[in-house]
């Protein structure tokens, strides 16, 4: 029985890490074609416009921390978080065949990606360093246009594509480096998309109370819900108001429904952003 194509969105190219982590979320059920965005932005707003159209979305790396702004593109975009996927960054040199390491003279990348190689990078003074829009990217831009004694930093799978050969592996400083992404859809198809649910996205402001932040979290204690993840953003227009962005974890359904129930008092704002499957 042939799999259903699931198409999705992402930053970047076939081979960007984008592209690897919708490979990795959906290919055990579904064959995926990707449709390749600029922009964060405009991941969204192809998901936006197109029914049965995914979007995958980095959300938050263990050495560069959190995408602020992609939290808040999530929110305002309406969008459902159906997933996750932890995905470990590897980053490697790759060049055209025949190509030494002493022959380079240049080097593009990610700004992301350039800054999780810097000590690899401190021992080549003299290569010109020069930022692109994605790993992957870089990388077909040697491909195609036969640039000699230049390199890109990117992925395996990236280098495999283009047909690149590595020189050098694993040249990311902290070998400890993972990326995790989200994946959006349309509402009214992630309540089909969605079975098992241990895991949720939440966004709330605050009344202006005394210890309201330190009693939801007392509250969220009280009903075994186990925070992952909090993190605060200015509400936009709204002088000194913030917005905190929660993801935690549970094992009851029913009492983490009850958990929400007693928080809503508290909260001047409570959005669901997701509810899905814990999963690397």
């Amino acid at each position: 029985m042939d799999k259903i194509i699931q198409e999705v969105a992402i930053q970047g190219i076939n081979g960007s890490y984008h592209g690897i982590a919708a490979h990795k979320f959906f290919d055990a059920e579904r064959t995926v074609k990707l449709i390749d965005c600029n922009t964060f932005r405009d991941v969204v707003d192809v998901v936006k416009s197109s029914f049965n159209v995914a979007g995958v979305i980095a959300i938050e790396n263990t050495i560069a921390g959190s995408l602020l702004n992609n939290h808040e593109l999530i929110r305002s975009s309406g969008l459902t978080i159906v997933g996750e996927y932890r995905l470990p960054i590897s980053h490697c040199l790759a060049v055209l065949p025949g190509t030494a390491l002493e022959q380079v003279e240049e080097i593009n990348s990610h700004p992301m990606a350039l800054m999780q190689c810097e000590s690899f990078l401190e021992k080549l003074p003299n290569v010109r360093i020069i930022q692109r829009d994605d790993t992957a990217t870089s990388a077909r831009l040697i491909s195609q246009n036969q640039l000699h004694n230049h390199a890109a930093i990117c992925g395996i799978e990236a280098a495999h594509i283009y047909g690149l050969q590595i020189i050098a592996e694993a040249i990311e400083s902290n070998k400890h480096n993972f990326t995790r992404f989200l994946i959006v859809m349309q509402h009214k198809l992630a309540k089909s998309f969605n079975r098992e649910k241990n895991k949720a996205s939440l966004v709330f402001s605050l009344l202006h109370s005394v210890g309201s932040l330190a009693k939801v979290l007392t509250i969220l204690s009280y009903y075994e819900m186990n925070l992952t993840k909090i993190q605060s953003y200015p509400s936009i227009g709204a002088a000194w108001e913030y917005l905190f962005y929660v993801d935690l974890t549970f094992n009851d359904y029913t009492r983490y429904q009850r958990a929400l129930d007693a928080v809503l008092p508290l909260a001047d704002k409570l959005n669901i952003l997701g509810e899905y499957q814990e999963r690397t």
